[in-house]
């Protein structure tokens, strides 16, 4: 059964833009289960090997920035080889990077895998995914499917991070490569035989649209990445947005997804009750980023990001300073998590709104880069502070200074008299 047969049972009941929501959804689940796995691994890798919090730290720093960099190039080829194709490839790369690192014994072993396997097939780019699917499947409600697919990276840490965690104390910490591994290559076949590229490839239109002309393959992905790169470094909205992204990126994935588990184990609090406290953020994403995503549909994603990083900035600043007992940490697990990846759904507005619905994807994949530069920053950076002071406490601060900033730079960005988001 494929994707034009299940339309036809589906026809008069649910548009078939759905379900590619809903396959994407789970894929994106489980492909942050892949990233989010090294988090859990910190601690008994320190353990088994003797390997300082900056070493493995490192290992993670490299995949987030490959995660970043492959991005444009990967959201290319979504015009040139297909949206299932590239799909498709990137959970091989995943399969591959997360299987092999259950053998890891080198340091060198732990980036290879972890840093460039994993960091490349991570690369297909989530946000610049969302973006492409929300812009070929959707005339109305793209605001609310980048919101939901985005929700994803937050699902994917409330289903695999308190699982991984406890599978790394039962039945050691190799059980959690292989588990993640598993996942992803289950899911192939769903990918297969559900997946289809556009509308117009089974014989529909967009949801709340009528039917367009299919676009034809593009040429050179390579050249495609750079020529929207060469685009967006004459804008200055590009540089505000890949500024304020990319403390995005410093302040989530590389600051808190990377370093809470062992800031916890600093102050006594064990890495099962520590991965929970990252699952609830995942749970109080999933409702942020869903709500992010309705309202960047009725109201001007400036200002809603101008709240979200000045609200971030502040919950950080209070962290070192809350008493760091399991109701303090749990207020600020709710707190943050409504905030995590909330910022998706407006940057990816204005990046259409900016760049057109047409080239968004590989320029979200620019900023996207930028984001997870900051994020590679933080995640190397902040096991450095904690090496050398001893502390978590300068890394956190610094971060919700530089969310305050991240603040006040995205008011200046798309500054017109009217903020109407482009859907041509």
């Amino acid at each position: 059964m494929g994707p034009q047969r299940i339309a036809r049972l589906l026809a008069g009941r649910v548009h078939y833009a759905w379900v590619i929501v809903a396959v994407m959804f789970v894929v994106i689940v489980a492909s942050v289960g892949v990233r989010a796995a090294p988090s859990v691994l910190i601690v008994p890798l320190q353990r088994d090997f003797g390997w300082s919090v900056a070493t493995i730290s490192g290992a993670v720093s490299l995949n987030i920035a490959l995660f970043g960099l492959v991005g444009p190039f990967a959201a290319a080829l979504l015009r040139t080889i297909g949206l299932k194709r590239t799909v498709l490839l990137s959970m091989a790369l995943l399969v591959l990077g997360a299987g092999s690192s259950a053998f890891v014994t080198q340091v060198w072993q732990l980036y290879l895998t972890w840093g460039v396997l994993v960091g490349i097939g991570s690369g297909a780019g989530m946000v610049g995914l969302a973006a492409a699917v929300a812009n070929r499947w959707f005339v109305a409600r793209r605001g609310l499917v980048v919101g939901l697919l985005t929700a994803g990276n937050a699902s994917g840490q409330l289903v695999f991070l308190p699982i991984l965690a406890s599978l790394s104390q039962s039945l050691g910490w190799r059980s959690v490569p292989w588990t993640v591994a598993v996942v992803i290559l289950a899911l192939i076949p769903v990918v297969v035989l559900m997946l289809a590229e556009e509308p117009a490839s089974i014989g529909l239109a967009p949801f709340g649209g009528r039917a367009e002309i299919t676009e034809a393959p593009a040429g050179n992905p390579i050249r495609i990445a750079f020529e929207g790169l060469g685009r967006g470094l004459r804008s200055l909205d590009f540089w505000l947005l890949s500024g304020s992204f990319a403390i995005c990126g410093f302040s989530t994935y590389g600051l808190v997804a990377t370093h809470l588990i062992p800031y916890c184990a600093d102050h006594g609090i064990a890495p099962v009750q520590a991965a929970s406290l990252l699952a609830a953020m995942g749970v109080f994403d999933l409702i942020g980023t869903t709500c992010s995503g309705w309202l960047t549909d009725r109201y001007n994603p400036r200002v809603l990001l101008f709240w979200y990083y000045g609200l971030r900035g502040l919950s950080l600043l209070a962290l070192p300073f809350s008493g760091f007992d399991l109701i303090s940490l749990s207020i600020f697990a709710a707190f943050y998590g409504l905030d995590w990846v909330a910022t998706v759904p407006p940057t990816v507005a204005l990046t259409t709104h900016v760049f057109g619905k047409r080239d968004a994807p590989v320029m979200v994949s620019w900023i996207v880069a930028a984001h997870q530069l900051g994020g590679a920053v933080a995640a190397i950076g902040a096991g450095e502070v904690r090496s050398i002071t001893g502390s978590y406490m300068l890394a956190f601060i610094g971060s919700g200074v530089a969310c305050m900033i991240a603040s006040m730079l995205v008011l200046r960005i798309a500054r017109r008299p009217a903020l109407a988001m482009e859907t041509a």
